[in-house]
């Protein structure tokens, strides 16, 4: 099991404080790795810098496709070791993390071939005798900072677009889940030493990181507070940001789906539960209409109670345990904070008969008042409240009444209700009868506080480039309109 950091091109044992890796099902120690000092977070952006050069502009695009091609081949082979890992250290459901290793490798493969088609476009010049151009080049280094819920899908999304765009990284995983990542490092050997760089630690290591004079960009995953912090950091020197910092995502049923309220209650579970409810875009919020709320309601607590909650290494298991006691804490306590304000739980909240690990049986609440933090704040836990709703009008209402903006999912037959919803809904995603499927040609990201920028498709390339106008004048010569007037 890797535990060393990956600086320069070589695997070293990080000098700062070790830290434990715990496996959330069982709440025993995996192992222990240490994490970089401040000398190595320095030597990592070093390295990078150095870099930067031979990979993002001695090397051309097709060659850093091949590059990022052979990254995702590299995944690919390794699916089932990265998969186990991640369940380990993770707990989310083996199958699912085999899934996470896919969708990563088909992020290196999407930006190694976009990387060679998207480098700039000739706009029209002012004269005839002139070439106007618009190029876009690296940043420079860009810091990698990623959540522990989906270790390496949200590290693909920075980093395949930042090696195409040309910069190096230094990339640094949650404390929660460092090994899955740590374990990727043979799959840069082909790069330049210090395209890519690999960090382990907690806050400390990432405000280093962000602080630093030589770290061009940052993309960061998580929360609003710690999202805050880095663009204050980065405005006081100008460096760019990409930040995704979550969300509290409505789900809407509208009156039409009667007769599919089965296969909206399915969808809506697997939104509301997946990875324990522990996604970025998880459905927090569900406003149904009257006039189909009552089947909604109980076809989907009739789904949720066939779920199963248990081992995440076992085949039959639909959702993992949750990962540590205090975000396991944190949902429970929003959820009796609901309870105490009126709500009322018809199914879940218990440990599934686990006395180790911190599982948490999938919740479905009703009766929510508006103003409750379940209702307004993220919850990042298997939580469904249910609120019924007399009109598209309401519903609407509700779905922008938060301060996020990330994503948001209806279920509707009818086009100019879909076409309402894909308007008038302050998301930066809208899943119409599809939840949460991902595009890697898809902006991702959010409106409001869910964050600044966007992952993904075109933007999430642009979004580690700087435009560059160039203006060419084939002739020298004297213009009518300089001195003397």
């Amino acid at each position: 099991m890797e535990t060393r950091l990956l600086i320069g091109g070589e695997q070293v044992a990080g000098d700062g404080p070790a830290l434990t890796v715990e496996n959330p099902a069982t709440e025993t120690a995996i192992t222990a790795v240490h994490t970089a000092s401040t000398e190595q977070v320095g030597a990592a952006v070093a390295a990078a810098r150095r870099a930067q050069r031979a990979w993002g502009i001695e090397l051309t695009a097709a060659e850093r496709a091949e590059a990022l091609h052979e990254i995702a081949n590299g995944l690919r082979a390794h699916t089932e070791e990265l998969a186990q890992l991640m369940t380990a250290e993770g707990g989310k459901p083996l199958l699912e993390n085999r899934d996470e290793v896919g969708w990563t490798a088909s992020a290196f493969d999407f930006y190694a071939e976009l990387a060679r088609a998207e480098e700039g476009r000739v706009i029209p010049p002012v004269e005839r005798t002139q070439l106007a151009l618009v190029i876009r080049e690296p940043l420079g280094v860009v810091a990698c900072i990623v959540p522990w819920n989906y270790p390496l899908l949200l590290l693909a999304w920075k980093l395949a677009p930042v090696l195409a765009a040309g910069n190096a990284a230094v990339c640094k995983p949650s404390e929660l889940t460092p090994l899955s990542t740590l374990a990727l490092a043979p799959l840069f050997d082909h790069l330049p030493p210090g395209t890519v760089n690999l960090l382990a630690g907690a806050g400390d290591v990432g405000e280093h990181l962000v602080e630093h004079e030589d770290v061009d960009g940052i993309a960061f995953t998580g929360s609003v507070a710690t999202g805050t912090r880095i663009a204050e950091h980065a405005a006081r020197r100008m460096a760019r940001v990409n930040l995704e910092l979550g969300g509290k995502d409505p789900f809407i049923v509208c009156p039409d789906v009667a007769a599919d309220i089965e296969i909206a209650a399915r969808g809506g579970a697997w939104a509301a539960y997946l990875n324990a409810g522990q996604v970025c875009t998880s459905a927090e919020r569900f406003y149904v209409h009257t006039d189909v709320y009552d089947d909604f309601v109980s076809a989907f607590v009739a789904h949720t109670k066939t779920l199963r909650v248990g081992d995440p290494t076992d085949a039959a298991t639909d959702i993992g345990p949750m990962i540590s006691a205090p975000q396991r804490s944190k949902v429970t306590a929003q959820v009796d904070a609901a309870v105490a304000a009126g709500a009322e739980v018809l199914t879940g909240g218990g440990s599934g008969g686990h006395t180790h690990g911190y599982y948490l049986e999938p919740v479905v609440v009703v009766g929510a008042a508006a103003e409750t933090d379940l209702l307004r704040e993220e919850t990042f836990g298997p939580v469904a409240p249910i609120v019924p709703v007399g009109s598209l009008d309401e519903a609407i209402a509700l779905a922008n009444s938060t301060p996020f903006g990330l994503g948001a999912n209806v279920y509707t037959r009818d086009l100019e209700t879909m076409v309402r919803c894909a308007r008038e809904i302050r998301s930066g995603t809208v899943w119409i009868n599809d939840p949460l499927t991902d595009n890697d040609a898809g902006p991702f990201g959010g409106f409001k506080r869910s964050g600044l920028g966007r992952e993904l498709g075109t933007e999430g390339l642009h979004a580690f480039q700087e435009p560059k106008h160039v203006h060419i004048e084939t002739r020298i010569e004297v213009k009518d309109w300089w001195y003397p007037y």
